[in-house]
């Protein structure tokens, strides 16, 4: 019954997906983020929705938009993700494997950069910034709720997440910390205080959701989130009286499972190494070795795997190491795709963290742009979770990274087309006084729900 729902519900969204291209995104995001499909346990669960969907919104785009919104806003990020999309399809070519495996992964990789280039052009109002973020936002806080209801009623432990890039626990606490400032700043900015409630309520069970993946790399992303949140708050104090109340509460009510497993970190740092800590500094090393042998194209896209062993003989000969992944995004970026593919990659997280700055410089003392100012805060404080999470994952494509990416570059539109038009604006009434005319400006309405009594009615809208 549940996969009939899902795919009725799919199949019956697909006309308004072509009809209307931006409704396509959201339930692009839907099923990306939230996977309902993964909540089924017949023939939905193995139909790739997203692929229809993808389809649909891309053709709806060419027939009903091209000409009057470009596919893509041109801007620094969008031609960051453009090129090294096409640096790691040239790093493919010459690479000693291309089979299924590879080809499957560098499509996925491709439906990621066009999703996220989509994604530029389409968010080009508030109104579409505010659902799209909701959407990513409440699909991952499903997840994020459910967790951590699991961990009230007395679990301890979340093995995998839902499915897809969040089937890996490590990769799943990664979106759960990425989702927690979206929950809060999207609560910060509501005014419907239930709704702002339930944002930040969805938030504190996604805490919990991340500590039970018993992930240490998701424990410190968390932690920097956190305090990308506190730096810029207004209220620092508070902030970090919150947080000291929370670290108490964790050292208090956590599973003993989770408080030893995150005590290895500082073991780690001492020199006291587990299995686990161990392998990933000998994968580092040997992505690195493959770096030194292939710098410029890398091994090709998904082929670490392939030259891992080959590596692993000469740096650890005898030695028993039963990983064959990066375990860092940004060596596995360098050693599949090569050094021009990560520079890239480094300067689109660098320059879409300043743009989240320069936006932040726009609405400084401007009070009609001051609904931006969270935004952009939402955006850093995700991407500082992500690159310090990337530093453990092996998760250079991941999805919602680049997502946030597109998302930042149609907020940065926003906010200067509003700000480019208010001042047209106020140009003109100051040329037309200088004429002699005196012209009266008028303040920015918002709007503000009321509730209006009969006398205040126009007579055709009283009763008669």
């Amino acid at each position: 019954m549940r996969d009939l729902i899902v795919f009725l519900t799919l199949m019956g969204m697909l006309p308004v997906c072509f009809r209307r291209p931006y409704f396509g995104v959201l339930v692009f995001s839907w099923l990306a983020y939230m996977r309902p499909q993964d909540l089924c346990w017949g023939f939905a669960r193995t139909i790739r929705f997203s692929l229809f969907v993808g389809l649909t919104m891309f053709a709806g785009y060419f027939a009903q938009e091209a000409g009057r919104r470009p596919f893509f806003r041109r801007d620094l990020r969008t031609w960051c993700m453009v090129v090294m999309l096409l640096l790691t399809i040239i790093s493919t070519a010459p690479a000693e494997i291309v089979d299924e495996y590879v080809l499957s992964g560098l499509f996925e990789f491709t439906v990621i950069i066009a999703v996220a280039l989509f994604t530029s052009a389409q968010v080009d109002t508030r109104k579409r910034l505010r659902m799209m973020l909701w959407v990513i936002a409440l699909g991952l806080g499903f997840y994020g709720a459910k967790g951590g209801v699991f961990g009230l009623m007395g679990g301890s432990s979340i093995h995998q997440g839902p499915g897809g890039m969040m089937k890996d626990n490590n990769d799943f606490a990664l979106a759960m910390v990425m989702a927690l400032p979206m929950l809060f700043y999207l609560g910060l900015s509501e005014r419907n205080l239930l709704l702002k409630k339930f944002a930040w309520m969805v938030g504190a069970l996604t805490i919990i959701t991340v500590i039970l993946t018993h992930s240490r790399g998701g424990f410190l992303s968390m932690v920097v989130a956190s305090l990308a949140i506190a730096y810029r708050s207004k209220a620092l104090l508070k902030t970090m009286a919150a947080g000291l109340v929370a670290v108490v509460l964790f050292l208090n009510f956590a599973p003993a499972s989770v408080l030893d497993r995150y005590a290895t970190i500082s073991e780690a740092a001492e020199g006291n190494e587990d299995a686990s800590v161990g392998a990933r500094f000998r994968a580092w090393q040997i992505g690195m070795r493959m770096v030194e042998h292939s710098p410029i194209l890398g091994v090709g896209h998904k082929n670490f795997r392939h030259h891992y062993q080959r590596h692993a003989e000469v740096l650890f000969p005898g030695a028993d190491l039963f990983n064959h992944v990066a375990h860092n995004s940004y060596v596995q970026i360098w050693a599949e795709n090569g050094t021009p593919t990560i520079l890239v990659f480094l300067t689109l997280l660098g320059s879409t963290i300043l743009l989240m700055g320069r936006v932040r410089k726009q609405a400084e003392n401007r009070p009609d742009l001051a609904w931006a100012r969270p935004y952009a805060n939402l955006v850093e404080a995700s991407l500082a979770g992500f690159t310090v999470g990337a530093f453990f994952l092996n998760r250079g494509h991941f999805d919602l990274s680049y997502h946030l990416v597109g998302v930042a570059v149609g907020l940065s539109y926003i906010v200067s087309t509003e700000a480019a038009t208010d001042q047209v604006t106020n140009e003109a009434a100051h040329a037309a006084e200088e004429g002699g005319f005196r012209v009266r400006r008028e303040p920015k309405l918002q709007w503000r729900p009321a509730t209006l009594g009969p006398s205040q009615l126009p007579r055709w809208g009283r009763s008669t």
